[in-house]
């Protein structure tokens, strides 16, 4: 490493979540009062979610972010966490502090996560 490299590093920030987490750790951080963002589309959205969640579909992501409650932790989820790490990098991008939750609602679901 030369001598700017170590100049523009930063150090990492512990509350800063990591880019995806287990289920059983999704459901705590939310139990602690973390945001839950589902970015499923409608239709699945009311095939059932999670009691806590937050519905703002993928597609609409970037243009809702004002609707997420600011300086909370973030956890996005989808059906199977594919969407979730692509909504998660999505707010990262923009400042938040937000993780993808591993395999989605039926994860979420087996972790204990409440569903409606």
């Amino acid at each position: 490493m030369g001598l700017f490299d170590f100049l523009r590093r930063t150090p990492q920030d512990p509350s800063r979540l990591p880019g995806a987490i287990r289920a059983d750790r999704a459901v705590e951080l939310v139990r602690d009062g973390a945001v839950l963002v589902d970015v499923r589309e409608d239709h699945e959205w009311r095939a059932g979610h999670a009691r806590a969640a937050l519905h703002i579909p993928l597609g609409r992501l970037a243009t809702s972010t004002g609707r997420i409650p600011q300086g909370r932790p973030i956890v996005v989820v989808c059906a199977h966490g594919n969407r979730s790490r692509v909504g998660a990098a999505r707010l990262r991008a923009q400042g938040l502090n937000a993780t993808s939750l591993k395999g989605g609602m039926a994860a979420w679901h087996n972790a204990g996560g409440a569903l409606v």
